[in-house]
């Protein structure tokens, strides 16, 4: 298996962190905008796109801040990769971004951009956000 890189990405969004958060770390948020369905039992989720599913992990959340997972399969493969959503607010103007840390083979680091990119612009519109 090829070593992935790590990139991450910042996203300005206009939308209360405790909103935010709830559509990040519950299945029937991440539903609305990451995936077609997402289901849960305990810290292991399930992904499904197009009848396609992945299953991740649950590493960790702190609430109101950030939720990490990491994809079973890497798990499996005694891989430290994971992605990362997490709520940042700017101290003084209070503009709150999401900021995404992530892992993808090296000729697909645009690609996976691309898809996070899509998946923010979702989770605006759901949230009603700029």
């Amino acid at each position: 298996m090829d070593d992935k890189v790590k990139y991450e990405m910042e996203f300005v969004i206009q939308a209360s962190p405790a909103l935010i958060y709830t559509y990040i770390s519950t299945p029937s948020g991440l539903s609305e905008w990451f995936a077609d369905n997402v289901n849960s039992r305990g810290e292991l989720f399930t992904f499904i796109w197009d009848g396609s599913e992945e299953q991740a992990k649950l590493l960790t959340k702190k609430s109101g801040e950030r939720v990490k997972y990491r994809w079973l399969e890497d798990d499996e493969d005694g891989a430290s990769y994971f992605f990362e959503i997490r709520i940042q607010v700017d101290e003084i103007t209070k503009d709150v971004s999401l900021m995404i840390t992530d892992f993808s083979e090296e000729d697909e680091v645009e690609e996976a951009k691309m898809l996070w990119d899509n998946h923010i612009s979702s989770l605006k519109q759901v949230l009603g956000s700029r």
